[in-house]
């Protein structure tokens, strides 16, 4: 079954380190563009690739620090208010502080600098440690929202999966006390009149119950078919000839994969929605196709006052292979019924 995916967006040093990488990176190569085509102070031949190179590192660490200290501040369980304000003056206050360590640093790998010139690039550089301070702040404010919203979405769905589910088991349950009843009433009429029809319906029901208990999400379309075929048993004895279902079923599919009581849904379906008698007997089509579904039909003929359902059948099976394998059910309905359900083959 195909499992939702935690985010991979998280506030650990991972993060840091790659927001780091990109954004020094950036600023070093507008940096430098700046050097070629703006100032006449800096020449390009006073430009080295140590300056170069030095400036990314010092940027990266830089960047990494603040993230890492913007991070820690959001990971808090502090008020919101709180967490906003403490990122931002701590931000503000690690660029402050940093900028004039990596100034000297800077200064010692270029100790041919005049010293107006060091003076300019110690304001420079702190200039450009609080402008990575707000870059920072606002990547981080727009890297948790993102991941507010993604968990918000996760939780929405899983609750979603929960509900379909639960939906699912009330299915189940619902119709396992009316189909039980429906089925002793049979039986009772059989036993005494037909003894072998009696034993064979009974192996059928035992059969049904024993599948329909199973807290399986996941059968194969070969065991699926055997649970069909035990409940067509039981309707044939219910309805006689005027009752069938015709197989078109490729044997290359028998071990693919399908939700359980899924086609007995489809088929209770059309019992409960056609008339069934001698002048309109009714037959279900069940067949593989080459898109990998299986296709279940009827001959529409209504009746004229349907039984009372839930009507979370179909519903409920449409959204379980939408929610849990990002596949669609297909419904046609012009003369004839149709509902194809996706074969999966792999899990």
């Amino acid at each position: 079954m195909i499992q939702h995916k935690q985010s991979n967006l998280t506030l650990n040093h991972k993060s840091a380190l790659k927001l780091s990488l990109i954004i020094s990176l950036l600023f070093v190569f507008f940096m430098f563009i700046g050097f070629i085509f703006g100032g006449k102070e800096v020449h390009l031949h006073k430009v080295s690739i140590i300056n170069v190179i030095i400036q990314y590192v010092s940027n990266l660490l830089v960047l990494f620090l603040l993230y890492e200290f913007c991070f820690w501040v959001f990971r808090k369980k502090w008020g919101h208010h709180k967490r906003l304000f403490l990122a931002l003056l701590g931000t503000i206050g690690v660029a402050i502080v940093l900028s004039p360590v990596f100034s000297e640093i800077t200064h010692l790998f270029s100790p041919s600098l005049e010293n107006d010139l060091h003076n300019r690039i110690i304001v420079i550089g702190l200039i450009k440690n609080l402008v990575l301070s707000f870059v920072v702040y606002l990547s981080t404010l727009s890297f948790v929202v993102v991941i507010h919203n993604q968990q918000t979405l996760l939780e929405n769905q899983r609750l979603l999966a929960e509900n379909i589910r639960s939906r699912y088991e009330a299915l189940k349950n619902q119709l396992n006390p009316h189909f039980l009843f429906n089925s002793l009433n049979t039986l009772d009429g059989l036993i005494g009149f037909d003894d072998e029809k009696a034993h064979d319906y009974l192996q059928n029901l035992s059969s049904i119950f024993r599948y329909t208990i199973q807290n399986k999400e996941i059968t194969t379309l070969k065991e699926e078919l055997c649970f069909v075929e035990s409940y067509a048993n039981l309707m044939k004895i219910r309805y006689g000839d005027n009752f069938k279902i015709q197989y078109a079923i490729d044997e290359k599919y028998n071990n693919f994969n399908i939700m359980p009581i899924s086609l007995q849904l489809l088929i209770e379906n059309a019992i409960k929605h056609n008339v069934i008698n001698d002048k309109t007997p009714l037959t279900i089509y069940i067949e593989t196709t080459q898109n990998n579904t299986i296709k279940v039909s009827n001959t529409i003929q209504p009746k004229i006052n349907t039984e009372a359902g839930e009507g979370v059948g179909l519903a409920n099976l449409v959204e379980r292979y939408r929610l849990l394998f990002n596949m669609e059910v297909t419904i046609t309905q012009n003369d004839v019924f149709a509902v194809e359900i996706p074969l999966i083959n792999k899990i």
